[in-house]
């Protein structure tokens, strides 16, 4: 699927759009009408390295997907890499792009694609674009909603086996 690419204004400075956006573990809070079963892969939820694996019931036969933030320049660019589909043959690719607008208003340019890997994927993902387009605008609008009210929405995501040392352990 070829990249879409959406624009949306969110009245907050530049830095508090970079670390919602960048912070895996509270992605879902507004993305849950498209992804579900959001998992980290790493330690650390945000910035260079985070990770995550997540249920999407995309139609394209992308069902399962992962995404790898591979570039995050504070506080300007999100660049995230990942695969999904079946076997994980299909790249995903979704960059975020933050400029400085009037005031506190921060301009937010999304552009996601998807690099199918074979040619039955590719006749599955000609059905996708619409689908993601309208997923990703809701989602958009849901950050800036969610942004806008400084409403944390929900508990983040924990990575399970983490720290086992009980607070207050001293020997």
């Amino acid at each position: 699927m070829g990249p879409i690419s959406l624009d949306i204004g969110i009245d907050a400075p530049r830095e508090a759009v970079f670390d919602r956006i960048c912070d895996l573990s509270r992605r879902e809070s507004w993305t849950d009408h498209f992804v579900s079963d959001l998992r980290l892969e790493r330690m650390e939820p945000s910035g260079r390295g985070a990770a995550a694996r997540f249920r999407v019931d995309a139609p394209g036969g992308v069902q399962f997907a992962e995404t790898v933030i591979d570039v995050a320049e504070r506080p300007s660019t999100i660049s995230e890499r990942g695969r999904g589909g079946r076997s994980d043959r299909v790249g995903i690719r979704t960059n975020w792009e933050l400029r400085g607008g009037e005031g506190s208003l921060t301009e937010v340019t999304l552009t996601f694609w998807t690099e199918p890997g074979s040619f039955l994927d590719r006749v599955r993902d000609v059905r996708a674009g619409g689908w993601w387009k309208r997923r990703w605008r809701r989602a958009l609008q849901r950050l800036r909603d969610e942004i806008e009210s400084g409403d944390e929405q929900g508990e983040p995501v924990r990575v399970g086996g983490g720290d086992r040392r009980p607070t207050g352990f001293s020997q």
